[in-house]
């Protein structure tokens, strides 16, 4: 966190009195308004997060092209693969939607994609069979740092331009081995749900947290981002629990650690959960044992999640990603590479808080289309 923003949201929450310690009708309105106050802050562009080796982020607005700059690219016909840690959630299938849509406007054809369902040895054999396709590039989210090294070594060595998502292989560099790497603004998105639980539960009470048990740069982020503001920021709040899951099933084994949280701490007044598809375990947990008034925050804006929100049931905001953007972001940048243009190492956009009141809207700035029908007919006023 810059210090100008940490110095904006420390005074937002003096001014408001939110670690008084105080209880009522004062201290829930207290604690809302210094929440919103961080809120605001985090929506209006700044990113929290740093890069993977520690690299100040730059702005996905910066990274452009000129008209000489497409013409030049479109006339190289040139060949990309999209090589993903895994397929199956709406954050892939969004980021896969932009790349493919800016490749197009390039003249960049798509020879691949693959989903490694989150295994390494997988991704490594993906990696390997697309090379035989020989593209000029690969866009690409590792599953693991430090497993999947050699086989993006190799990729590069052979001449491909590398440009990563999230998390960057081990012992590689930024404008050597690698373009760059895009990223939402993760730890915010921590920072998001953390506020986003202590307008739920009035500044005061107990909760859960269910992290991803990998080694995994973004996913560590978001945990860091909810836990630290939850104990800096709100001392009456209590995290009594926390559990990690690995997957692949990670509705299921997030299912299975709500279960066990909500059976030890029968008071639990919430449980934070790493994204989407883990909170719809917790929904499941919630559901099955009557607890219709657990708060959940969570990240990224997934189907299930969006319905909960708009009906404003179970999940009562998550800080998204906007993976559409992501995808065009790491499209231009595939570009730079393919031009020798230098590109900064680390390219990150801005948490988007989304709660009952804007998770209509909010589905079109992640998705760039109008909610689903399931999305948008749930919404209760």
């Amino acid at each position: 966190m810059t210090r100008t923003l940490a110095t904006a949201l420390a005074a937002a929450l003096l001014a408001t009195g939110c670690s008084s310690g105080s209880s009522g009708g004062t201290s829930n309105t207290k604690t809302s308004e210094a929440a919103d106050a961080a809120l605001k802050q985090i929506s209006t562009g700044a990113v929290l997060s740093k890069g993977p080796n520690g690299e100040s982020p730059s702005p996905a607005a910066d990274i452009k092209l000129t008209d000489d700059e497409l013409a030049k690219v479109k006339a190289m016909n040139a060949k990309a693969a999209i090589v993903m840690h895994y397929g199956g959630n709406d954050w892939s299938t969004a980021q896969v939607a932009g790349l493919k849509s800016r490749f197009a406007e390039l003249g960049i054809g798509v020879v691949a994609v693959t989903d490694a369902n989150f295994k390494p040895d997988k991704q490594v054999s993906d990696i390997e069979t697309v090379l035989s396709q020989r593209p000029n590039v690969i866009v690409s989210i590792p599953t693991d740092p430090v497993a999947t090294a050699t086989a993006y070594q190799a990729a590069a060595k052979a001449g491909v331009k590398l440009v990563f998502m999230d998390n960057v292989p081990s012992g590689m560099k930024a404008g050597t081995d690698y373009v760059s790497v895009v990223s939402a603004d993760n730890y915010g998105n921590g920072v998001v749900a953390a506020h986003e639980m202590a307008k739920a539960l009035g500044g005061k009470g107990t909760v859960g947290a269910i992290f991803h048990q990998a080694d995994f740069f973004v996913t560590k982020q978001r945990y860091d981002g909810f836990k630290a503001t939850i104990q800096k920021d709100y001392p009456d709040i209590k995290i009594v629990e926390e559990k990690g899951i690995a997957g692949p099933d990670f509705a299921g084994d997030a299912q299975a650690a709500a279960n066990a949280m909500l059976t030890k701490h029968a008071d639990l007044s919430g449980i934070w959960a790493v994204w989407d598809v883990p909170a719809e375990g917790v929904m499941a947990a919630a559901r099955a044992a009557g607890r219709e008034d657990l708060a959940i925050t969570t990240e990224d804006l997934g189907t299930n999640v969006a319905i909960a929100l708009a009906q404003n049931s179970l999940v009562k905001g998550l800080g998204a990603q906007r993976p559409f953007d992501q995808g065009v972001t790491e499209a231009n940048l595939a570009a730079y590479g393919l031009l020798g243009k230098q590109a900064p190492p680390y390219v990150a956009l801005n948490a988007l808080p989304v709660d009952h009141t804007n998770v209509l809207e909010a589905w079109q700035q992640v998705y760039h289309q109008p909610a689903p029908a399931n999305v948008a007919n749930s919404y209760k006023k």
